[in-house]
């Protein structure tokens, strides 16, 4: 399984999907541990009207972590078999784990304008 997570500096998780400066792209093993990561840059352009969703999908990648994100976006990503967990923010590395571990939710919340407010949740 490969998860996808959208990076601004600081290896923080970037509030606007498609504003990001690139993806750090986690390769999982069968038994959930991160085998691998590598960073792969971002096209120009927002994300719902970027080949990101085809990029993904030829990657393999199943799991999008995001922070704000709107629903053309996630229409798109979810037609090319990604996932998408929306509301997520912090530490990059540290989300992933928590996801691996099932202690992240969807926050339920898509991005209608550029504030965001909601959170996705550690359980």
């Amino acid at each position: 399984m490969k998860i996808a997570v959208p990076i601004k500096e600081n290896n923080q998780i970037d509030a606007h999907f498609g504003h990001c400066e690139f993806y750090q792209i986690y390769s999982v093993s069968d038994q959930n541990q991160v085998t691998s990561n590598e960073r792969m840059d971002s096209p120009q352009g927002c994300g719902c009207k970027s080949n990101i969703a085809e990029v993904f999908e030829k990657e393999g990648i199943k799991i999008m972590l995001a922070g704000g994100i709107g629903d053309g976006a996630i229409n798109k990503l979810n037609a090319h078999g990604v996932h998408v967990i929306r509301n997520c923010q912090g530490d990059v590395t540290e989300l992933v784990q928590q996801y691996l571990a099932g202690k992240v939710t969807d926050g339920g919340f898509n991005c209608a304008a550029h504030e965001h407010e909601h959170n996705c949740s550690y359980n």
